[in-house]
């Protein structure tokens, strides 16, 4: 199936038929008073994020376009690795050390933007000096 950033926006009203739930329910299909339907079943999935990328890149978005990406490449991770990851990145939480040590994760994770976000971060707080020691 095709997809027009344009034409398509927003997915939910437009093209449902492109957005599914992490089960594979097409949002078209999907019954929120339907008891089977977990909580779970409401994330965001990959694909999605990644078509609203192309949206916002479409639109000239290109930061949100990079925010969605990276949220595209955590959202198969488990909730508790993403609030780690999240904990290590605030300043004074981690040595460069160890947020190499995530990027090298990120990656093997198949999360290659994400993890230049964290290398890029362990610059900035270098030259800010709000690394931990």
């Amino acid at each position: 199936m095709s997809f027009d950033p344009s034409r398509d926006y927003p997915l939910g009203t437009n093209a449902q038929h492109l957005a599914r739930t992490p089960g594979g329910i097409p949002l078209s299909e999907l019954d929120l008073h339907d008891d089977a339907v977990t909580a779970s079943e409401l994330r965001a999935t990959p694909e999605t994020l990644r078509l609203q990328a192309e949206v916002a890149r479409a639109n000239g978005q290109e930061q949100l376009a990079q925010n969605l990406i990276r949220a595209a490449e955590l959202a198969p991770l488990p909730d508790d690795t993403i609030l780690a990851i999240y904990t290590a990145l605030r300043p004074g939480r981690s040595t460069a050390a160890e947020l190499e040590d995530w990027a090298r994760r990120l990656e093997e994770w198949a999360a290659p933007a994400t993890a230049a976000f964290v290398r890029e971060a362990a610059e900035v707080y270098e030259r800010r000096q709000i690394l931990a020691v």
